[in-house]
């Protein structure tokens, strides 16, 4: 075998060590220095998907790495496409999204004594705060090191953003001999952690004491894989769950210990075990009355640091999700635990009486149409079609569409997530259609659409199965605030906008609807045709509350005039 000889750049090496740890997609937005980075990458056998906005490109990355469990690739160009995709950056690790931000950037010797470079920028302690860990890449035969750590650390624990700060000088330095020996595979990036038994044994004693246990499902459950897992031990102990937004799915919303009273189960549960779930705002941070002030709490999460946040965990259990609940269900089943068949036909009565309430309010059809006539076409099409991604954002549209639209697999649903975050939808709805090749629904408030409807270029020069269904109040809430007449509220926006139009620019379909009946006929053929498309849909600009279920962290202004 010859002695190599070749010189390898810092470019190539880069593009090698992402490929040797099976990241062949990269999702970004070029310009200097990264433009022909990412033609080499094109060259060397990567899929480039270019997109019109970092933070879009970046969502997208993100939302592979919890759809497949591998980081997403997402490159930006330096100093405010690096700041563009920050938020995207951020998000992720908020999410616990595993994710690697590759940005070019400035030279050192210039940004350090503050020359006034292009674009220049401390990218690298800017990035600190707001991922898991930053690491700056100086020199190409430290490349293979930089993708190693930037991957273990974005897998290994709780998942998250990495990024990674590449000045042009590094892309284009060379090692002249031995480059390719300074790349390897990462071995088990994400070992696995298993609690002791006494951690066990501490939840088991909680359970055999509880009268009305409740497991509450968290993304985190969802992004483990741990649904065969979670099933065994909810069949065996039936004990009712309610699952968090992502965690829809990972077992059937239909599955008979589902409970959809969310109010009544908090409130009364005296154990509470939580699966890759944290009391973060999303449950009232475990407070009362949302919760009871005596409930006990078993806790099942990858970082200890995350136990005693809001409440007392009683039997705190770390490790990972699959082989926490695995030795969870075992332990339970020695034990005979089944939960009490009367918080069963208390919590079971409830849900029949929201179902019938539900029942009659989806039976009462309106004009103007409304939220629920809107969403009923896409509650049977998740129900005929359950291997369909859905990506959602908005106020009332996330929260109304969460609590109707049924999901049966697990890892078909992305949302605003943990911090709550508009313009997320359409780079998430490329990511799905990239990663999982699948089709995708993304529904989109008309306010939400706004931060990222430019995406819709990408989606069409992509020829992605995605479909873009817009609920159009006229306004973020609802487009009907127009207090003072000689200027429109601050919360309206245009009731009669032609959304779908951006799709026939970008030569996707076009639907526009303002019946039910016109809502089933389009997403019918949409969905059918497999192409991009949008479906506009103009609803009462009347409906709609601010904030959807968080009405309550609004100040309390007197606004009387």
């Amino acid at each position: 075998m010859a002695e190599e000889t070749a010189q390898r750049s810092g470019a190539e090496l880069l593009i090698e060590a992402l490929k040797m740890n099976d990241l062949t997609k990269m999702y970004g937005v070029v310009g200097i220095p990264v433009t022909d980075f990412a033609r080499l990458a094109q060259l060397r056998g990567m899929k480039y998907y270019g997109f019109r906005r970092e933070d879009a490109a970046v969502d997208a990355a993100a939302a592979e790495g919890f759809l497949t469990g591998n980081p997403g690739v997402g490159l930006t160009i330096s100093a405010p496409g690096f700041l563009n995709g920050l938020t995207a950056l951020a998000q992720a690790t908020k999410n616990c999204f595993p994710l690697i931000m590759i940005s070019g950037s400035s030279e050192r010797h210039v940004i350090d004594l503050d020359r006034g470079d292009y674009e220049g920028l401390d990218q690298y302690n800017v990035a600190k705060p707001f991922c898991k860990a930053a690491y700056r890449v100086d020199r190409a035969q430290d490349v293979g090191l930089a993708v190693a750590r930037a991957v273990r650390t974005a897998l290994s624990g709780r998942p998250g953003g990495v990024y990674l700060d590449v000045p042009a000088s590094t892309l284009s330095d060379v090692v002249a001999d031995g480059g390719d020996q300074t790349l390897f595979e990462v071995v088990d990036p994400a070992p696995v952690q298993l609690p002791s038994p006494a951690a066990i044994d501490r939840a088991v004693d909680l359970l055999k004491g509880a009268k009305h246990p409740l497991v509450i499902i968290g993304k985190g459950a969802a992004y483990g894989r741990a649904e065969a897992e979670v099933k065994d031990f909810i069949d065996q102990t039936k004990f009712p769950f309610l699952p968090m937004s992502m965690a829809k799915g990972l077992l059937p919303d239909d599955h008979p210990s589902s409970v959809a009273v969310r109010s009544l189960s908090l409130k009364e549960a005296d154990v509470v075990v939580l699966l890759g779930a944290r009391l973060n705002w999303l449950l009232s941070n475990g407070e009362a009355p949302h919760f009871s002030p005596d409930a006990k709490f078993i806790q099942v999460d990858i970082d200890a640091s995350e136990f005693d946040s809001n409440r007392q965990i009683h039997a705190p259990l770390r490790g990972d999700l699959k082989a926490v609940v695995a030795a969870l269900g075992v332990a339970t089943k020695a034990a005979g635990i089944v939960a009490d068949q009367a918080w069963l036909d208390l919590l079971g009565a409830k849900v029949q009486e929201n179902k019938d309430k539900m029942a009659a309010r989806l039976a009462t059809k309106r004009q103007p149409l409304g939220y629920y006539g809107a969403l009923i076409p896409l509650m049977k099409l998740f129900k005929d079609h359950p291997d369909t991604y859905l990506v959602s954002e908005g106020a009332n549209t996330l929260d109304i569409g969460r609590n109707l639209i049924d999901l049966y697999l697990p890892r078909h649903r992305l949302d605003t997530g943990t911090w709550g975050v508009m313009g997320v939808g359409l780079g998430y709805a490329i990511g799905a259609a990239v990663a999982m090749q699948k089709p995708v629904i993304a529904l989109e408030g008309d306010s939400a659409f706004g931060f990222d409807g430019m995406e819709m270029e990408t989606i069409c020069r992509y020829h992605l199965p995605v479909t873009v269904m817009i609920l159009n109040n006229g306004g973020i809430y609802n487009g009907d605030d127009q207090e003072v007449p000689d200027q429109p509220g601050p919360a309206m926006l245009d009731a009669t906008a032609k959304y779908e139009l951006l799709a026939t620019a970008f030569g996707g379909d076009a639907y526009s609807v303002t019946t039910q009946e016109e809502m089933e006929d389009a997403l019918t053929k949409a969905y059918a045709s497999g192409c991009p498309n949008i479906i506009n849909v103009t609803i009462d600009p009347k409906i709609g509350k601010e904030s959807g279920h968080i009405g309550n962290l609004n100040p309390k202004i007197n606004l009387s005039k």
